[in-house]
């Protein structure tokens, strides 16, 4: 059963200048993780801000609540390059009231737009 859908969309080279004008939002919004390629370089202003679209895109899958944590929404890299969610704290919280218990993700980015869809999948609970 779905129990949410969300969808994102960031301007990559608005987000760039965010991340270059604000000191410690890379760390703020991205786990050390996240902010390197399996390589060990660093991630493009693409990838980062594909990155942020599924961190917001998550977050309307879950009814967009105001406690999320950054951190606690990871997007992890699977085999063949699919990409995965890890969560913890507050957005496994989040999932387990809702009865998520899995997540489908695709991140895309073109024409300076990066994108983010995210499926909750689960058995569904009803929240108070």
């Amino acid at each position: 059963m779905i129990i949410g859908v969300g969808i994102d969309v960031v301007p990559v080279e608005r987000f760039a200048q965010s991340l270059a004008r604000t000191p410690g939002l890379r760390d703020r919004l991205f786990t050390a993780a996240e902010q390197r390629t399996p390589s060990g370089g660093p991630r493009t202003g693409e990838s980062l801000a594909a990155r942020f679209a599924a961190k917001e895109a998550l977050a309307k899958a879950l009814g967009a609540p105001g406690d999320l944590r950054w951190h606690d929404a990871e997007v992890t890299v699977g085999e063949h390059g699919r990409p995965h969610l890890e969560v913890r704290g507050s957005v496994a919280g989040r999932a387990a009231q809702l009865g998520v218990t899995s997540w489908h993700v695709s991140l895309s980015h073109d024409g300076g737009i990066a994108s983010a869809v995210v499926v909750a999948e689960g058995l569904g609970r009803e929240t108070t």
